[in-house]
Order: C-alpha cells, then sequence, then structure tokens
C-alpha cells in the first residue's frame, strides 16, 4: 500500500497518480482530513497521558504531606483525564481504522516509466517475434473450441454438466497435452534457477490483502461457502486466484537475510476466478473461464535491483514461447489498464489464427495474454510486512515483489492447437513437448463415447 507519510507529503502526486489510472472514485481529501485528525487526536493524547502521569505523582505528594482535601480533588481530576483519555483513543482507534481501510483502496503509483494512457488501446508494444520464420497455414484455421470437438479432447458440455458454464474436460491427448505443458515449463524455469514450491490452494483473507486482490476484487474471487458480502475475516478461506497470492505471502510478517535475495520461486497451481467473459460474448472455447492452470513466477529482489529485475523476468517468461516456436508480442501497459497493485507490466500475447479480431495481426487471428510480468515495488510488501535487512545491524526494509505467469497453460494450449493445426484436421504438436507426451507427434483425436455424443441422424464416428 501507499505509505501513509507520502500520502501526507505528496498529496497532489497521489491525486496525479489516481488520475493517470481512471480512479476518479476516491475521495482523497477525505481520507486526509482523517489523518490529519488522528494525528491531532495521538497528539491530543500523549498530551493527556502526560498531565495524567503529573496528577499521578501529586496525589502521592499531597497524601504524603496529609493534604487529603487536595490529594481527593487530584484524585478526581486524575479519573476525569482517564475518561477523556479513553474517548480520545476510542475516536483515534475508530480513524485509525478508516484510515486503514481507505489506504488499502488507493492502487499502487505507476512507475514513472509506465506510458500514459486510458486503457488498453493505449497500450505500446515493444517488440514482436515468431513471425519471420512461421509456418505455413490451412486456408481456414478452425477455431480451437471447434477443433477440439471435432478430435474429442475438449468437453465443454460435460463441464457445463458437472459444474456449470466456464468449467470443461480435457480428454486424452488433450489432458496429456496440459500435463506435458506444465511438465515443460516448471523444466523451463529450473534451467532459469527456480526453485519450486506446491502451496496449498486455500488460501485466507490475510494472504488475499497482502498481494492487493482483498479489499478491492473480492467479487473477482471464489469465496469458500460461497457466500456474498462484504464483512470477511482473516478466517475466511477464497480458492486460489493465482499462485503469487500463497507464494508471495510464504514470507508474510517475516524479515529477510541480504544473503537471502534475491529469492526466485515457481508454483504450479490450478486457479479459480468469475471470467464472465470478454464483454459478455466469448462464451465458447478455454479462453475466458473459471478454472485454469499456469505456472507462476515470483521474486523477492532488494528494491534497486526490481526494475532490472522485471526486465530479466520478461525473458524468462518469454522463453516458453520462444522454445514452443509461438509467434508473440510483448506490450507496455498504460496507466489506465495497470493492475491494482502494479508499478509496472508488461503483457505476453501468443497469436492464435483461429479467430480474426480487429486488433490482430496483419495475418489475422488474434492476440492471447498468457502473461503478465509486473513490478510491484514495495506495495505488497507493505501490505503483506515483507521486509529483509540490509546488513545484520541495519534496521529492516521492505524489499520489492514481482511476477510473472510462466505461463497460462489453457492459453497456450489454444495457440498450439490454432498454430500447429494441419489441413487434415489435425494438430502437430511442438518438437520441446513431444518428449512430455511419450514421443507423440500428432495430435489425431479419439472416438466419441456413448450414444450422446451422436448427433441424432448421425452414425458412428469414422
Amino acid at each position: 500500500m501507499i505509505p501513509r507519510q507520502y500520502l501526507r507529503e505528496h498529496p497532489d502526486e497521489v491525486r496525479a497518480a489516481l488520475d493517470a489510472r481512471g480512479y476518479d472514485d476516491v475521495d482523497l481529501d477525505a481520507l486526509l482530513e482523517v489523518d490529519t485528525e488522528w494525528r491531532d487526536l495521538k497528539a491530543r493524547g500523549d498530551g493527556l497521558r502526560h498531565e495524567r502521569n503529573e496528577v499521578s505523582s501529586e496525589i502521592g505528594r499531597l497524601k504524603q504531606a496529609g493534604r487529603d482535601e487536595e490529594a481527593q480533588a487530584a484524585i478526581e481530576e486524575s479519573q476525569e483525564l482517564k475518561a477523556e483519555i479513553e474517548a480520545v483513543e476510542t475516536r483515534a482507534d475508530e480513524l485509525e481504522a478508516t484510515l486503514e481501510a481507505g489506504l488499502l483502496e488507493l492502487p499502487q503509483i505507476p512507475h514513472e516509466d509506465v506510458p500514459v494512457g486510458a486503457d488498453e488501446a493505449d497500450n505500446v508494444e515493444r517488440r514482436r517475434a515468431g513471425f519471420e520464420d512461421g509456418r505455413d497455414l490451412p486456408d481456414e484455421v478452425v477455431p480451437h473450441y471447434d477443433l477440439g470437438e471435432e478430435l474429442e479432447i475438449i468437453d465443454e458440455a460435460r463441464g457445463a454438466k458437472t459444474t456449470g458454464s466456464g468449467f470443461y474436460f480435457l480428454k486424452g491427448e488433450g489432458a496429456r497435452l496440459e500435463h506435458a505443458l506444465v511438465q515443460f515449463m516448471l523444466d523451463v524455469h529450473r534451467e532459469q534457477d527456480y526453485h519450486d514450491v506446491f502451496p496449498p490452494v486455500p488460501v485466507t483473507s490475510a494472504s488475499m490483502r497482502g498481494t492487493g486482490q482483498l479489499p478491492k476484487f473480492n467479487h473477482d474471487a471464489y469465496r469458500i461457502g460461497g457466500a456474498e458480502r462484504e464483512d470477511y475475516t482473516d478466517e475466511d478461506l477464497w480458492l486460489c486466484p493465482t499462485a503469487e497470492v500463497p507464494v508471495t505471502n510464504m514470507h508474510r510478517d517475516e524479515i529477510l537475510l541480504d544473503e537471502d535475495l534475491p529469492l526466485k520461486y515457481q508454483a504450479y497451481t490450478p486457479n479459480f476466478r468469475r471470467e464472465a467473459g470478454e464483454h459478455g460474448t466469448e462464451t465458447r472455447g478455454i479462453v475466458r473461464v473459471h478454472q485454469f492452470n499456469k505456472v507462476e513466477l515470483v521474486n523477492f529482489v532488494r528494491p534497486e535491483e526490481s526494475s532490472d529485475r522485471l526486465d530479466a523476468l520478461i525473458d524468462e517468461a518469454c522463453e516458453v514461447i520462444d522454445r514452443l516456436g509461438l509467434p508473440y508480442r510483448t506490450l507496455d501497459l498504460c496507466t489506465g489498464d495497470l493492475t491494482f497493485a502494479s508499478a509496472r507490466t508488461v503483457d505476453i500475447e501468443v497469436w492464435a489464427p483461429g479467430t480474426d479480431t480487429e486488433d490482430g495481426p496483419e495475418a489475422g487471428g488474434r492476440w492471447l495474454e498468457v502473461s503478465s510480468a509486473s513490478n510491484f515495488e514495495a506495495f505488497q510488501a507493505r501490505r503483506a510486512g515483507i521486509r529483509y535487512r540490509p546488513e545484520r545491524h541495519e534496521s529492516a526494509e521492505y524489499l520489492h515483489t514481482l511476477n510473472a505467469s510462466g505461463t497460462a497453460v489453457g492459453r497456450v494450449m489454444v495457440a498450439i492447437l490454432e498454430y500447429y493445426q494441419n489441413e487434415d484436421g489435425t494438430v502437430d504438436v511442438p518438437e520441446p513437448l513431444q518428449p512430455y507426451m511419450g514421443g507423440t507427434a500428432v495430435i489425431e483425436g479419439h472416438d466419441s463415447v456413448g450414444e450422446s455424443a451422436v448427433g441424432e441422424g448421425d452414425g458412428d464416428r469414422e
């Protein structure tokens, strides 16, 4: 979160940052007034306690001198001061809670290098790769959702039947491809000196608050029990929206040593979010779903190293896409498109040629975000109480946190099914993945199962 002292001393900078990010519903002046009243009350309380201490000392002196009437008057004065102190402290605690809640709602201040813009249309492309040696595609590339049904490797209907819309089954070679991608990604990042972590999937409200998912985005997450309410407590549990949450909070309220840094963790988890679809129209396929798998990269670094580490983190995530031979691009997100906790974010988007969109490349198709590499600076560390000690004799300081998807498995699968598609409806398996699929080089599909899989008037699948 933004330090209250920074808000106090640089209100204009915070106001400009909110404006650049499009946050027009934050009453910063009201928050500053709360802070002013809180500081006045703290000072008033300190003065009253000092005054009461002096009166208490006077009571003892008066009693010792036998001046009982004056001592009694001093006792009554002390009791009045005590009541006034309690009233001041009660009001100060109320203001403290209001101030803390307000600070938790303030987004990160964008890094000076972030392009200013209103929304995703103002994001800036940094680089594009993979088109120069691209493969020959079929005359008409079948979208992954139709191809998945034809090959019997993606089953949305049965996913909706067992769980609801936005969930799906992967079957046969589809399931094997998912497993292969996860293991391939983990192996790539081990080569980059990442340490494996397998975290718990449920996370507490304190963990969600530490990384910035709460309180702002509670309606995007799945709360265990399903109740829709604002009064969540630290005992509440949520299904993990991203491994960033449990892995970052591994070191919540801890002090790390300088020699511990940098720390580089990777974690595979299933993730759960209420993805409603792009503008409510993307109801088919596995691009926007409620459950998805990804490998997450989480870094803990010294503050002076975080900008360079972000550049390296982008390259580490891109290596997965490079090795798979998929065309992709990277985008600097503008101020209006940054996530709540991020100071700077670079998205990695793969090209999926099966569905044309207005913002697709010249070759048609569309871009799919598979990773957001973000530098949160000290924002998450301050919320979660994660510090490090530069030297053993020095005071602890907040470190910087970063993360990136390494990458989103389902969307990479979509790109593979569409980009590596053949004219006969089969799909070539990228060479790096073939050892993870037992040597399978081509996905040819499977026979359907059961009468319900055969349409009315259709015969058996040939």
